[in-house]
């Protein structure tokens, strides 16, 4: 098969390892496989690591969208190094590597974590896919765990004074990486002054030595003693341990001494080195020390979080002392926790795929009890679960014979809680901090939304606070929170209430039409503001005010009522106020300057336009009857001669402030005749005002908005 230059760059995986610390060494590194086909990468074929250290395989894999025409699901995923009736054997239940073993799945990737190697786990390890349609295995990854790992090689060279030997002592590596590296020497568990590969030197029958390299001091040799004899010795049964919070754990070692008679020993902590922990406050009422010939065993009971850390031995006879500085056994605490692997969220129900994890394996077979709100709904050998759960039912797991240390539950996302900051009042322009708070398990993440005026909930900000940094009217709006884990969703909203001085007021006058004298004016104010504002009503030139409301009624509007009039509207965040021109005739509200001056342009403008217009039109109607007439001219009124065929008008304007806008022509009395004179042809002109008639008029009137009539009579 054929790989792209960037498919083989993209696919690199790493592999990690660490021995308490731990040692492993790379052999090769393998290429990606493609996107949409079966396929198992690993970051090394072949792997070497020192036994007692923990090594981790790791690997990525990918597989068919889509297997003859079904959608392809993964089902399950593990590593196995064998097979029983022709089926992989989950090496998670195989009874060879019970505690030791744990695997850490997700986002397609797995890795394989081994604690505590022993020979026998030098062995081909395979990573094997179960869909809902098909299966596929990777090819293997050889591991190789050589004893001893790292060793002291004795080369003797010449007797001395005595019983001492001259020899050569070189440190042996093994697996340990082969590029030039610094080296660590004990005797008799002190650290010395050594640091080469190897060295010469004169040695005595009760001295032992062991090295180690420098950053894998927790992986060194077995201490040797140079002289082939029995000397001063201690010997770890193991180099690391887990152990559950709230169990009970056995350390052991064996040691040996070059004087028959041992006058103390005992257990210590590499802080506390000249402490005996039977004698320590913190675990004298837990700790037990089995003592039978040249063996020690340390019990710690009913374990805490804060007993993890490495454990030494030491003992002392009359010429000599066991060192505190070679590394013991590493105890790590820890306690349960439920994983979610998948889950599937539904309207009322969560279908999810559980498994009770922890950061290490203790020894021993494992059975694990699973716990529903507080009630025992499986026991399994292991550790996954699957099933239906319900928002508010809490899971958690066990292992069997510890039930009373279960791990914390997991759940979905509770009715979240959620708090304003300042909690004062809330002012315009002011900087507000929404902050939204649920208890979840797995942790909940959040996401902000604010309700638009139409109804609909946009996006606004990610994580469980939200700054307005400069809030304003139109934020007074409902706010929602939302808490969401792989179990589920939840929200709550929240309104905020800003308080803002009044904005610009609008004034309305009724009635709409030009105002005539005597009649009744009602003037209303309104201003967006919160709180609501409070209304004063003022007059141009007048210190009091004139009323208090929204509303100011005028019963008997005269002449003198003409003016300004002002409307406030104020609360305790400021003012704001409008002016409105009142007088008989019409009514403006007074606009800002930059809207006034282009209206009062343009309403010239069209005034002087309409004038010129009617104009022109009237100078046509007077001319044209004047020729039908016999070419006779109409007298004028400067013309005594003709006073007696005359006909006169009256004409009132309306009170407007700015310019007449209506008019009205009529006969103020009947035309009187001689009784020599020709009856006239006469013509009657009407224009239709809604301006109010001067007192004494004739009341008679055409409805008609304008009309002329021409009448002959002989």
């Amino acid at each position: 098969m054929f790989y792209s230059l960037t498919e083989m760059r993209g696919a690199a995986m790493s592999l990690t390892a660490a021995a308490s610390g731990l040692v492993v060494f790379l052999l090769s590194v393998s290429v990606v496989q493609g996107q949409d086909v079966w396929g198992v990468t690993y970051s090394s074929t072949e792997i070497c690591a020192v036994k007692g250290s923990t090594v981790e395989i790791n690997c990525s894999y990918t597989y068919p969208s889509t297997v003859r025409g079904g959608v392809n699901t993964v089902e399950k995923t593990f590593w196995f190094t064998k097979q029983k009736g022709g089926e992989p054997v989950d090496l998670r239940t195989d009874s060879e590597y019970a505690g030791r073993v744990e695997t850490l799945c997700g986002n397609n990737t797995c890795t394989l974590r081994i604690r505590n190697l022993r020979e026998r786990d030098s062995a081909q390890y395979r990573f094997r896919i179960k869909t809902n349609q098909d299966a596929y295995a990777g090819d293997p990854v050889t591991l190789s765990v050589p004893d001893p790992g790292i060793q002291v090689k004795v080369s003797k060279t010449s007797s001395c004074y005595g019983d001492c030997i001259q020899a050569d002592l070189e440190c042996v590596r093994g697996c340990l990486p082969t590029s030039r590296r610094s080296y660590i020497w004990y005797k008799d568990g002190q650290k010395i002054a050594k640091d080469a590969k190897s060295f010469n030197d004169y040695f005595y029958p009760k001295e032992s030595y062991a090295c180690a390299v420098k950053g894998y001091e927790n992986v060194p040799s077995p201490s040797v003693c140079v002289n082939g004899g029995v000397c001063n010795t201690v010997t770890y049964s193991e180099r690391s341990i887990c152990a559950f919070k709230g169990s009970s754990v056995d350390i052991s070692c064996t040691y040996s001494s070059y004087e028959d008679h041992v006058k103390s020993k005992f257990w210590f902590r590499p802080e506390r080195s000249h402490q005996d922990l039977s004698e320590d406050s913190q675990y004298r009422e837990r700790v037990q020390v089995l003592s039978p010939r040249r063996e020690s065993t340390l019990r710690i009971s009913d374990l805490r979080d804060s007993d993890s850390a490495q454990y030494l031995f030491t003992f002392k006879t009359a010429s000599s002392e066991w060192g505190r500085d070679l590394p013991g056994t590493t105890l790590t605490v820890t306690a349960l926790q439920v994983q979610v692997i998948r889950a599937k969220v539904y309207t009322y129900s969560t279908e999810a795929e559980l498994k009770c994890h922890s950061s290490c394996s203790p020894a021993g077979s494992l059975y694990y009890v699973w716990f529903k709100n507080g009630e025992t709904i499986m026991t399994t050998g292991i550790s996954s679960y699957e099933g239906l759960f319900h928002p508010r039912d809490n899971i958690s797991c066990a292992l069997k014979g510890h039930e009373d240390f279960p791990s914390p539950a997991v759940y979905a996302p509770k009715l979240p809680s959620v708090s304003v900051s300042p909690s004062a009042e809330i002012e315009e322009g002011s900087s507000v901090t929404l902050t939204c708070s649920s208890d979840a398990n797995p942790a909940a993440n959040y996401t902000w939304y604010k309700k638009s005026p139409n109804a609909h909930f946009s996006h606004v900000n990610e994580g469980p606070i939200l700054v307005l940094s400069s809030i304003n009217s139109s934020d007074s709006v409902q706010h929602y929170c939302t808490a969401e884990n792989k179990l589920g969703k939840t929200s709550r909203d929240i309104s905020i209430d800003v308080k803002y001085a009044p904005k610009l007021p609008s004034v309305s006058v009724s009635p709409s039409a030009e105002i005539e004298e005597g009649s009744s004016v009602t003037l209303t104010c309104s201003s967006d503001a919160n709180p609501a504002a409070n209304y004063t009503w003022y007059k141009e030139d007048e210190d009091s005010p004139k009323a208090s409301g929204q509303i100011f009624t005028i019963t008997d509007f005269r002449a003198e009522h003409s003016g300004n009039y002002s409307c406030e509207a104020q609360n305790k965040l400021g003012r704001s106020n409008s002016t409105l021109y009142l007088t008989v005739g019409t009514a403006s509200w007074k606009l800002p300057a930059v809207v006034t001056i282009p209206v009062v342009l343009l309403a010239v403008i069209s005034l002087s336009v309409f004038l010129w217009i009617r104009r022109k039109s009237a100078s046509r109607d007077s001319s044209e009857p004047a020729e039908r007439a016999d070419n006779r001219e109409e007298p004028l009124p400067d013309q005594p001669e003709e006073q007696g065929d005359l006909q006169y008008a009256t004409v009132h304007f309306s009170n407007s402030r700015a310019e007449p806008l209506y008019s009205n022509m009529r006969a103020d009395q009947p035309l009187r005749h001689t009784e020599q004179q020709e009856v006239p042809e006469y013509a009657a002109v009407k224009f239709k005002s809604a301006a109010p008639r001067p007192r004494g008029q004739d009341s008679a009137e055409d409805p008609a908005a304008l009309y002329s009539t021409v009448n002959k009579s002989h």
